[in-house]
């Protein structure tokens, strides 16, 4: 008798071993609040800029997330982006940001990698031309192309909730400076690992065209190597753009204009697959 529960006790510990090892463990996806806990979000005010000391929190020179280092600016004077906007809703409702404070999804918040914290910034969607303010006190996103992960409420505002992103501006907000939608220029830093590093000033223009970068070169004959590898395996129109700087030219390769986010993500995994670890989406 004993012999035989000694085996049916170990069986079990097998059978929950295997179950164990074969399920993955997740976090619950993140996900929009019950509609019948969402307030009236048009009731809800944006960001009003102010002075503010740098947060205790959040604010270190570099940091790394995922084995890349990230590296906080000094200040947020004359920053603006163009890139891909996400949002993040109720499974970081509560918790507790890089600031320090709690995130709330009912706020008029966001995360951004490199901006100091807190950073006002006026973010504009690129697609249908709405506004929001937003106080940014949080580090992220730190998936795909992003740039910034806005708040549950920033998202329903700015119409990109449902499918999740979108394309947007990000100009920050110095209080008592300059207008947010004063002409500024827009800094494009090339991603390390591809080619020689390049930093583009170019006057953003009111449309949006959006491009997926696989790097910049300084001599056409690379760039027209990797233009070449591009098109055996990939469908999508591949050219070379140009950029004369004083310190020497740079050819840039680029793909597109892509259709959508979802084009963009698709084809960044299909390009890593091919060696291109570090593109970079680009919007004019």
């Amino acid at each position: 008798m004993k012999h035989f529960l000694r085996i049916n006790l170990i069986t079990v510990a097998l059978l929950m071993l295997f179950a164990c090892s074969t399920t993955p463990q997740r976090e619950p996806q993140d996900s929009a609040p019950h509609p019948s806990q969402v307030p009236d979000i048009a009731s809800i005010p944006d960001a009003v800029p102010r002075h503010e000391p740098p947060s205790r929190y959040g604010n270190m020179p570099s940091y790394q997330v995922f084995g890349k280092t990230y590296y906080t600016k000094a200040s947020a004077e004359g920053y603006v982006e163009r890139g891909i906007a996400s949002w993040y809703g109720t499974k970081f409702h509560g918790r507790r940001t890089s600031s320090g404070e709690p995130y709330d999804m009912y706020a008029m918040t966001a995360a951004h990698k490199t901006l100091p914290l807190p950073t006002y910034a006026e973010v504009t969607n690129l697609e249908n031309g709405r506004k929001v303010i937003v106080r940014i006190n949080d580090r992220g996103p730190f998936v795909g192309d992003r740039i910034i992960d806005l708040s549950y409420t920033a998202a329903v505002k700015l119409g990109i909730k449902e499918q999740g992103t979108g394309m947007v501006e990000v100009r920050a907000i110095t209080p008592g400076g300059a207008s947010p939608t004063a002409p500024i220029h827009h800094t494009e830093t090339q991603p390390q690992g591809q080619a020689q590093s390049e930093t583009v000033a170019q006057t953003l223009s009111a449309s949006a065209v959006a491009y997926l970068q696989v790097g910049a070169f300084s001599t056409m004959g690379r760039a027209q190597e990797v233009k070449t590898t591009l098109q055996q395996q990939i469908s999508d129109s591949v050219r070379i753009e140009p950029l004369s700087r004083p310190q020497g030219d740079v050819y840039r390769v680029r793909i597109g204009p892509l259709a959508n986010v979802e084009q963009s993500d698709a084809l960044s995994e299909k390009l890593k697959r091919m060696g291109f670890a570090e593109t970079q989406i680009v919007i004019e």
